[in-house]
């Protein structure tokens, strides 16, 4: 019955109304969603106000937000990447200062196509196996399903958004390497990126090569949570 009730809350935007609330009365204490205190160590690494960001695995825009934050109370405004149809159109009523984008990010091969996402909550995945996404469903109490949704590279992204960023986050899954292959690092390199990594012992020796011309790893913000600065990142 308690857990019952604990989805209830939770699929009915109970958080997120009561974040609105509290923000009325001027508090901020649940403007800070994202797991392991993470949106608080980066408003304190980025001090700064009227920064910019991509968030690819936006969700709704609110729940687990690495950026939410930083939009709501510092003046932050970017693009929010969300493949999932259901939850882009929730995200882009939470989030009016930003633009939302319904796509995949794809390695540049890919881009153009389209890509099978299966729903899994806060666990969507790209693909055609479902084993990942069954899990998210399970702590959702949701049905899933699969639905096709265009392929884009990040720097497609940018480049139609007319942005260059201060912080890119990547929370897709397991698939960061491809993601990190669209983005061009000559024309679009944010001055942070924060890369999830599942399974940290076999991802970030990858990450780490991958990025290595441009990035220096700086802190894990979480066991799996990668945070690098540009190595000119004061001249970016």
């Amino acid at each position: 019955m308690i857990e019952s009730a604990r989805r209830r809350f939770y699929n009915a935007g109970g958080p997120w109304h009561r974040c609105r609330l509290f923000e009325a009365l001027g508090s901020t204490r649940y403007s800070h969603p994202a797991m392991y205190d993470m949106d608080r160590k980066l408003a304190e690494l980025m001090p700064w106000n009227g920064g910019t960001f991509l968030e690819a695995g936006a969700h709704d825009g609110y729940t687990q937000s690495n950026t939410y934050y930083l939009e709501r109370h510092r003046g932050w405004s970017g693009v929010l990447v969300e493949p999932i149809p259901e939850l882009r159109a929730v995200c882009e009523r939470r989030r009016p200062n930003s633009r939302v984008v319904n796509c995949a990010l794809v390695a540049p091969e890919r881009a153009g196509a389209t890509v099978t996402m299966q729903f899994g909550d806060l666990m969507s995945i790209a693909g055609e196996d479902a084993s990942h996404a069954r899990a998210g469903l399970a702590v959702a109490g949701r049905a899933g399903y699969s639905v096709e949704v265009p392929a884009r590279t990040a720097s497609s992204v940018l480049d139609d958004a007319g942005l260059s960023v201060d912080l890119m986050v990547l929370d897709v899954e397991g698939k960061e390497l491809d993601v990190l292959a669209g983005l061009d690092l000559e024309r679009h390199a944010p001055r942070y990126l924060l890369v999830e990594a599942l399974d940290r012992g076999a991802q970030q020796r990858a990450l780490d090569g991958a990025l290595a011309s441009y990035y220096e790893p700086l802190q894990a913000l979480s066991e799996f949570d990668l945070l690098y600065r540009h190595i000119k990142a004061d001249h970016l």
